[in-house]
């Protein structure tokens, strides 16, 4: 846009010459309609430079000369800034504005109508677990620290092995232990995939010195696709001998855990000793670091019971507030409260977000960012001058022609 503004500067500069041209050759011959195409010209050629110079000083001095008046967003940067906030405050931030905005927003009826609506379900998950994760980055570890070791002498105190038997016993009976055996058997073959080069150096470490090496390739070989074909079938049929064993095994643990004094004993000894070593009660911070990267790894597996569970959560809690009016009522009241206390004390902080952004901002940057904005249409300005100029310098010479001559 500039070349073309510029472009109709030159165009009428080049034909306002030519003009001159003609009548200084032609002399008191010359044609009557130079005189009016020159006059156009040069009326043309001053509005184009006067528009030229208004549009820049906004932006910069006019070829660097220090003209008053010039490079106004530069120099006026900050004081926008605050008449942008003053603005803002006047008519936006103002109790009475926010409280009838923040109502008639009807948030309890639209954020509940949303997370009831099916469609949002992947993204309530999503959501859920963003925040949860922003949480466990916001506490610090020494309180979460202190709080596992106060949480660890509580807990030695009862004997652990017969709840944690009836526990695992109604896991058992509710097949609740099962995606834990499949994630079990998932890891395996997972495992046994990637196993071929332990299983080689295993061969040939333990092998007979006296093999030839393709023999123990061929061991190696065998061992592994028998390993992987077996790890499949386990991973693959929930009815498997090894599961069934596994959950028989766990059936087994519940009962003498509940049951069985020896079982019991070793179990508490186990317990106390492991509560009582100075290791785990300084391992609080492992602990909770360990925690918080299990938690993470849940929460970035979209199909993680963490997750799921946390989701349906909050799906119920939207269906429930978007068919309770009176609680939706209740709940608008306590968004216009919040919001008029936000107002009342805290208007003049959010403004100065604004001012002093702007205050940060670069003169020659920011206003090379609001040309960059505006610019298209502001060379648009300097076009019109060039063609209303152009206008009225013919309408001007004409009227003066027909005047007096």
């Amino acid at each position: 846009m500039k070349i073309v503004a510029t472009g109709l500067l030159l165009g009428a500069a080049t034909v306002y010459f030519v003009m001159r041209w003609i009548e200084h050759r032609e002399g008191a011959d010359v044609g009557a309609w130079v005189g009016y195409v020159r006059a156009a010209a040069e009326a043309g050629m001053v509005g184009a430079l006067a528009d030229w110079f208004a549009v820049t000083a906004l932006f910069r001095q006019p070829l660097g000369l220090p003209i008053p008046h010039t490079a106004l967003i530069p120099r006026k940067k900050d004081q926008i800034g605050d008449q942008l906030g003053e603005f803002v405050e006047q008519n936006f931030m103002t109790p009475e504005v926010i409280v009838e905005r923040a109502v008639s927003l009807d948030l309890p009826r639209r954020v509940s109508g949303w997370l009831a609506d099916p469609v949002n379900a992947p993204r309530v998950n999503d959501e859920v677990s963003r925040a949860i994760k922003l949480g466990s980055e916001m506490l610090r570890d020494e309180d979460v620290e202190k709080f596992i070791q106060a949480v660890l002498r509580w807990a030695a105190e009862p004997l652990w092995a017969p709840p944690l038997g009836r526990i695992v016993e109604q896991l058992v009976d509710e097949e609740r232990i099962e995606p834990i055996v499949q994630m079990l058997c998932e890891r395996a073959h997972e495992w046994a995939l990637e196993s071929q080069d332990l299983i080689d150096r295993v061969v040939d470490r333990d092998g007979p010195t006296w093999v030839p090496g393709f023999v123990n390739s061929f061991v190696g070989d065998k061992l592994y696709r028998e390993l992987t074909e077996f790890t499949y079938k386990v991973r693959a049929d929930p009815a498997h001998d090894v599961r069934r064993a596994l959950h028989q095994f766990v059936g087994d643990f519940a009962q003498e855990l509940q049951h069985d004094d020896e079982t019991i004993a070793k179990f508490e000894a186990i317990k106390s000793e492991l509560l009582g070593r100075d290791e785990v009660s300084g391992a609080a911070s492992t602990a909770w670091q360990a925690g918080k990267d299990v938690i993470e790894q849940m929460l970035d597996d979209p199909s993680s019971t963490l997750r799921t569970s946390l989701s349906d959560a909050v799906v119920r809690l939207g269906v429930r507030i978007h068919q309770d009016e009176p609680l939706q009522a209740k709940m608008n009241t306590w968004i216009a409260r919040t919001a008029r206390h936000i107002s009342d004390n805290y208007s003049a902080e959010i403004i100065s977000v604004i001012t002093d952004t702007v205050r940060g901002w670069d003169a020659e940057e920011t206003s090379r960012k609001i040309e960059l904005q505006v610019g298209r249409d502001l060379q648009f300005i300097r076009i019109n001058g060039t063609v209303v100029g152009s206008l009225a310098g013919l309408v001007i010479y004409t009227v003066s022609v027909l005047l007096f001559n």
